[in-house]
């Protein structure tokens, strides 16, 4: 700035003078507004002691009006005020002081992590071979007329289509949304997916992802070499196997029963291979819609933590829950204070699968190592998307949509349970989740489920077959069913009648 100042046209050849000044006139407004937005936000830290914790603050027009600033300054005035968890903003409703958080737990060993993250040790090398097929059955759209039992996502009848349209309106006028984000994503952002997570958990342990196999892909890149053994659990999700064998790993089968995953051979599995991380879904698992007993999440962590290694905890459908369900356990990132445990969550499954906003949770080391992958491979997740996220998670539609589909899918879930036994009696239904969005039925023995799910697509009907959930030899065939991707009830029953049908020709 004093060199723009003490110059002359003369000293820039070929720059006029009134581009000269003009260049001077804006870095001094640029100056400028960085001082008011720290005044600001230094007046306004004094003046919250006037305010009860939960307190409303002044409209930001009156904050304008009072203090003769530009809209642009209070918002950045509050944004920072926010980032600090002094305020809590609310799209629509304004700016409140927020409650002091609780006395901090004490810091948890995260040093172990030095040893896990460098301790690569000779491992084989493996092909990077790559098979998407069963990713693509539940990406791929049936042809016209064939019912979908095999869609991972939300009907569009059930997505808050109205909802994103307007958080993603209201987000485009917001100041700065077309701007480049912070590299780790918006701090607010960033804060409402710690809280989700909860425990003690805090912002700055949190990067925003573009979507959760795009988390899920920077975490095992993260967390293992190539050629290293990963512990998965079995059957497990299709997508996740991919992301492993492309980076080069070697997915290791540890089965899930009702209960979740089964600590001795989680033990086993560590002793035998010397694996440094397990993938698991503790909340109603992908396929089985198994949810982690109470007694089993404790000695999961122990064990990891024995082994020196992470546990990457992919709770991907928490907003998914039916309305039957009791209260859901914590993520098992709310419990665990040495960094054992990375965190996905994502915003994708209850919203549209176009909505790709996600976040990665981890303390210690390694957070630093997720956050270099994440910008080499990604730079950050859109601002306007991110922006659009805040709209959405706080306003009064949201929990509005949340009831609605837990609603829904209860009912769709029961509708697809009914049919199956009236139906299809020869399939069995080893446990009907209280959340997520498909069943997980077991096939007769000598049944050739890819036969099966040809016949079913020759009848109008797309079902996943079980095969690629599992990452070894699986012990018998079965079928995913998905109700969240069908019209309604009445297409789930008519689905069943024509799976019914190809059943008949296949056996």
């Amino acid at each position: 700035m004093a060199v723009l100042v003490g110059a002359s046209a003369g000293d820039w050849p070929g720059v006029s003078t009134a581009i000269l000044l003009g260049a001077i006139v804006l870095l001094c407004a640029l100056m400028q507004e960085r001082s008011s937005v720290g005044e600001l936000a230094d007046r306004l830290r004094r003046e919250l002691d006037r305010y009860s914790y939960g307190g409303k603050l002044p409209s930001s027009r009156a904050l304008v009006e009072r203090f003769r600033v530009s809209p642009v300054t209070v918002s950045r005035a509050l944004a920072q005020l926010a980032a600090e968890g002094l305020v809590v903003t609310r799209p629509g409703a304004g700016a409140f002081r927020a409650r002091p958080r609780a006395e901090a737990a004490p810091a948890g060993d995260t040093s172990w992590q030095e040893v896990a993250l460098s301790a690569d040790g000779v491992a084989e090398l493996v092909p990077r071979s790559v098979n998407a097929s069963g990713v693509l059955i539940s990406l791929a759209a049936p042809p016209p007329g064939v019912i979908e039992f095999n869609g991972g996502y939300l009907h569009p009848s059930l997505q808050p289509e109205r909802a994103m349209a307007a958080a993603l309106s209201r987000a485009g006028r917001r100041p700065g949304a077309w701007g480049r984000p912070p590299m780790e994503g918006l701090p607010e952002l960033r804060e409402w997916f710690a809280r989700s997570i909860g425990g003690s958990v805090t912002a700055a342990e949190v990067l925003v992802t573009a979507g959760g196999q795009s988390a899920l892909t920077t975490a095992l890149r993260a967390l293992a070499p190539p050629g290293a053994p990963v512990l998965v659990e079995s059957p497990t999700y299709p997508g996740m196997l991919a992301i492993a064998r492309a980076a080069g790993l070697r997915p290791v089968p540890v089965p899930v029963d009702p209960d979740g995953v089964r600590p001795a051979l989680l033990a086993d599995a560590f002793r035998a291979t010397g694996a440094r991380v397990f993938v698991c879904q503790p909340l109603f698992q992908n396929p089985t819609g198994a949810v982690l007993a109470p007694d089993r999440r404790a000695e999961v962590l122990r064990i990891a933590r024995e082994a020196g290694a992470f546990v990457v905890e992919d709770d991907f459908v928490r907003r998914l829950v039916h309305e039957d369900a009791g209260p859901l356990p914590r993520p098992l990132a709310a419990d665990d204070p040495d960094g054992v445990v990375v965190h996905v969550g994502s915003l994708t499954k209850a919203t549209s699968p176009s909505f790709r906003v996600s976040a990665l949770a981890a303390r210690g080391p390694v957070l630093e190592r997720l956050r270099a992958i994440q910008v080499v491979d990604t730079f950050f997740v859109p601002r306007p998307l991110q922006e659009a996220a805040l709209e959405l998670v706080g306003s009064p539609a949201w929990p509005r949509h949340l009831r609605a589909i837990s609603a829904e899918l209860r009912l769709r879930r029961d509708a697809m349970a009914a049919a199956l036994l009236s139906e299809l009696p020869e399939l069995a239904l080893p446990y009907i989740p209280s959340g997520g969005y498909h069943l997980w039925a077991r096939l007769p023995d000598g049944t050739d489920e890819t036969a099966l799910t040809a016949a079913a697509l020759r009848a109008g009907v797309a079902i996943t077959p079980g095969r690629p959930y599992f990452s070894a030899e699986p012990p018998a065939a079965h079928l995913r069913l998905s109700f969240a991707a069908v019209a309604g009830t009445g297409e789930i029953a008519e689905g069943v009648r024509r799976l019914r049908a190809a059943y008949d020709e296949v056996g």
